[in-house]
């Protein structure tokens, strides 16, 4: 019944709206033609200024049945000749000047008491020049009357329409279909149970195939069960082994025989510059893309494509853009691409980090979306395709692993030319909701690019979910809930969760105390010590956690000179105004606090901008007594995983952002609201004060949920989903 009533109401819509369409241009144009008719004889007495022949003329025409009056103007706007019925406010409507000045015939609908008029303005001409205007007023109500009339036709039948079809379809469900439906419901509610294995009874003969049918689902799903039960056990026993960088090996050389995998990122592993004296530097960017992937990389081998960004980077490869990695003990390739200033300020700098990324985190910064940064996003996006292209060229069925946001429009260039690979995309930040997305003047581009995967993985469900509405709203697809896949021109693409991980096989290593010789080196000898550490970005809620700092000293003044919070806010992005803005504030709100708060040569806050390698943090993990994981939004988070997995005596203690996709599997965290001064005051109240027993347990809650799913059983799951894809 709805159905129908939306397709009457949209038909009657859609019949209202052509049927007022053509009889305004019917009368448009016949006041038009009128207009055109009079110029020629009125023309000459305004000319002339021959009062009498324009008043003679005008109140001729205006005993016509639909022309409500006329008037005939000078060219400053004032009246020559005007008939009694013409509406008094045209004098001071500006059609008539506007038309004058423009010398452009003008026509406007305006209400009147008795129904809609119709003003249309003519200009008059002389030697190429305005000399006034002629105006004609025609009487437009009965335009709305016949609208009206559709509507009252069609709403009186489609209300007649569904008194008849609700009668008949109340008949048809309370007599022949209720009842039996019911004791078939209840017959399946009760298989669904598991609380009986006999056939419904009492249906209907109409329905005797349907029962048969539910009587047979009722057998499997009870073997079903039976199944899952043993399956599920077989992956505990499995799960009590840990992943380790070994396990992922004979878990690719088992089931892939050992088939190459080709990892693409925007950023590269490992940067080379150029240091002192002509001679080579190797740093680790900051970033957890690089963190997760790196282990993978050196368990699997392969090749792992990307930018070279360092500005030694081309006077260490070789004659293919290539070079093995890590450097004191090489296990996998590197290739590298190379971009012009122009492309990387276009495709990174713009598209990437000042449309998508502010598009996917709520962190209150506007998204700018730029037409040369698009199409620079796309010209790398091709230029990436091709290099990876030309590397699998000679390769069967392979692997290929896409990363995050900056490389979305290649899933589909690599399927396009070879529809064997198998390719799978991890977008690694959040996904918007469906009508945040739609901003984008460039959504359908970048979801087809990413639909062109077999895979595409995200941290959460959530994502996922959001992702799915996204694709349903925007583009023409199948949509298979139960399945998770979305198929567009004989192609499917499965999405899933994958939170990803760090390397953190579960085994307690017996290691020496951490040295404390860079903490002093930074004038760091409190009892207590706070850790911070990611990249000066605005959505790691580094300003909302001074602030919450400040409220905690003010809250706590007798920590003052007994705990001090280290921040490592690692350069990002300096290219773009927002980042370097973001820092400036940031630098100056810790001055600002050390200030006003710290007392002789004890300062709060330590902030160290700069980027810290794997060993200097280690030590810093460990000797941390709390970490500080605060961002605004963040679709994973893997300081706080590092955190975990370092604290091989399972004490310390986690304050943790709600707004991220570790707050869903560290169950130990003291989550907060980071927004909230108070709240963040709180818990670092509550993580000092916190006993030994119950920083055991919370630690080692979630060094189980960080062992148990691992980088490399991350990857496993990633893979074998992928492969599955066929």
């Amino acid at each position: 019944m709805l159905a129908i009533a939306l397709i009457i109401v949209s038909f009657t819509f859609f019949q209202a709206s052509r049927e007022e369409l053509g009889l305004s241009a019917d009368l448009q144009y016949r006041t038009r033609v009128l207009t055109d008719s009079l110029k020629v004889s009125v023309s000459p007495s305004v000319l002339s200024h021959s009062t009498s022949t324009v008043q003679s003329i005008v109140d001729r025409i205006a005993n016509n049945d639909r022309v409500i009056g006329l008037g005939v103007y000078n060219s400053d706007g004032t009246p020559i000749a005007v008939s009694n019925q013409l509406p008094d406010d045209i004098s001071t409507n500006p059609i008539v000047t506007t038309a004058m000045d423009t010398d452009t015939p003008s026509g406007i609908f305006i209400p009147a008491q008795e129904g809609r008029v119709y003003i249309f303005v003519n200009p008059l001409h002389s030697d190429n020049r305005v000399i006034g205007a002629l105006v004609v007023a025609q009487n437009a109500a009965y335009i709305d009357t016949t609208i009206w009339n559709i509507w009252q036709d069609n709403l009186v039948r489609l209300f007649l329409q569904l008194i008849v079809i609700g009668a008949a379809l109340f008949a048809l469900v309370r007599w022949v279909i209720f009842k039996p439906l019911s004791i078939l419901t209840e017959s399946v509610r009760a298989a669904r149970r598991g609380e009986t294995d006999t056939a419904p009874t009492g249906s209907h003969s109409f329905l005797m195939p349907l029962s048969s049918e539910i009587s047979k689902i009722s057998t499997n799903l009870k073997q079903a069960r039976f199944a899952a039960r043993e399956e599920a056990r077989m992956r505990l026993e499995k799960l009590d082994s840990p992943w380790t960088a070994e396990r992922l090996k004979e878990f690719m050389s088992a089931y892939f025989k050992n088939r190459p995998i080709f990892v693409v990122s925007y950023r590269e592993p490992y940067v080379h510059s150029k240091g002192k004296n002509n001679t080579v530097t190797v740093s680790v960017p900051a970033g957890g893309v690089i963190t997760a992937l790196e282990s993978v990389m050196e368990a699997c081998g392969g090749t792992w494509i990307a930018y070279g960004s360092g500005n030694a980077d081309k006077k260490v490869v070789d004659g293919d853009d290539k070079i093995m990695v890590p450097p004191e003990e090489p296990k996998y390739t590197l290739k590298r691409v190379w971009l012009t200033e122009k492309e990387v300020a276009g495709h990174y700098s713009g598209f990437s980090n000042e449309a998508l990324w502010p598009l996917c985190h709520m962190a209150h910064v506007r998204p700018l979306f730029r037409a040369e940064d698009w199409r620079e996003y796309r010209k790398v996006n091709g230029l990436f395709a091709k290099t990876l292209l030309n590397e699998i060229r000679h390769v069967e069925r392979p692997l290929v692993l896409i990363q995050d946001y900056q490389l979305a429009l290649v899933p589909a260039m690599i399927k396009k030319s070879r529809p064997d690979a198998q390719v799978a995309i991890f977008w690694h930040i959040p996904w918007p909701s469906a009508a945040q997305f739609s901003i984008c003047p460039w959504r359908k581009d970048i979801l087809e690019g990413l639909l062109g995967a077999d895979l595409v993985g995200f941290h959460t469900q959530q994502y996922c979910n959001d992702f799915m509405e996204t694709v349903g709203n925007e583009i023409e697809s199948r949509i298979d809930f139960d399945h998770f896949s979305v198929t567009r021109a004989d192609h499917e693409t499965h999405v899933k969760p994958f939170p990803i991980s760090v390397a953190f096989s579960g085994a307690a290593a017996s290691r020496p105390e951490p040295d404390r010789s860079a903490l002093e080196a930074l004038g760091i000898r409190t009892d207590f010590i706070g850790l911070g550490v990611e990249r000066l970005d605005y959505t790691k809620g580094i300003l909302e956690r001074f602030k919450g700092l400040e409220f905690f000293f003010l809250q706590h003044p007798e920590y003052r000179e007994r705990f001090t919070f280290l921040q490592i806010a690692s350069p990002s992005r300096e290219s773009i105004a927002k980042y370097r803005e973001y820092g400036e504030q940031v630098r100056a709100e810790a001055e600002r606090i050390n200030k006003e708060i710290g007392m002789r040569d004890w300062k709060p806050i330590v902030l160290e901008n700069r980027n810290y390698s794997r060993e200097e943090l280690d030590p810093l993990f460990r000797i941390a007594n709390l970490c500080l994981v605060t961002p605004v939004h963040d679709g994973m988070n893997l300081v706080a995983k590092e955190y975990v997995a370092a604290r091989d005596e399972e004490d310390g203690a986690l304050i943790l952002s709600q707004f991220t996709g570790a707050s869903r599997g560290l169950k130990g965290a003291i989550l907060i609201n980071p927004y909230s001064a108070e709240n963040t005051a709180e818990a670092i109240h509550k993580a000092l004060t916190m006993t030994p027993a119950d920083q055991h347990r919370r630690m080692k809650s979630m060094r189980n949920s960080v062992r148990d799913y691992n980088v490399y059983r991350w990857s496993a799951e990633l893979i074998k989903t992928l492969a599955q894809q066929d």
